[in-house]
């Protein structure tokens, strides 16, 4: 008899909360799976597994069946994007959860030095334009 206990089962989403991240997902639009993100890298789905428990992405649970999903554009050619665990440590710092992480990073923001989103402007080298930006975000 093994004495691991099953997982818990998630807590089902409030109709508020499943609105948000229906609009989360739609702004975001191009998602990932965890062994999408493994066959793609030639790499195990403990280590993609990995790489989201280290923050070096970030996570949600999105479609009808609630699947483990990335924002496509936190892996590069390489993995994922370096700039982005510094980036998700500021805006957690600030006091933001991980909902509120990525619809930071992919709201528009006509501000910033090239079109789009804060997502926009990293995958553009502007990196310290971004975090300055975050750390404003927590005073």
């Amino acid at each position: 008899m093994s004495s691991a206990t099953p997982p818990l089962p998630e807590p089902a989403l409030t109709p508020d909360a499943a609105d948000d991240l229906a609009a989360l997902t739609a702004l975001v639009s191009d998602w990932t799976t965890v062994p999408d993100i493994a066959e793609r890298m030639d790499v195990s789905l403990a280590r993609v597994r990995q790489m989201i428990a280290d923050r070096e992405v970030i996570s949600l649970r999105t479609g009808p069946r609630r699947v483990v999903s990335i924002p496509a554009k936190f892996i590069g050619d390489e993995g994922p994007l370096p700039e982005l665990k510094g980036t998700f440590t500021v805006l957690a710092d600030g006091g933001m959860n991980d909902v509120e992480i990525v619809r930071w990073l992919f709201t528009p923001d006509d501000s910033l030095p090239v079109p789009g989103a804060p997502m926009d402007a990293l995958l553009a080298g502007h990196k310290a334009e971004v975090r300055r930006r975050a750390q404003t975000l927590a005073f």
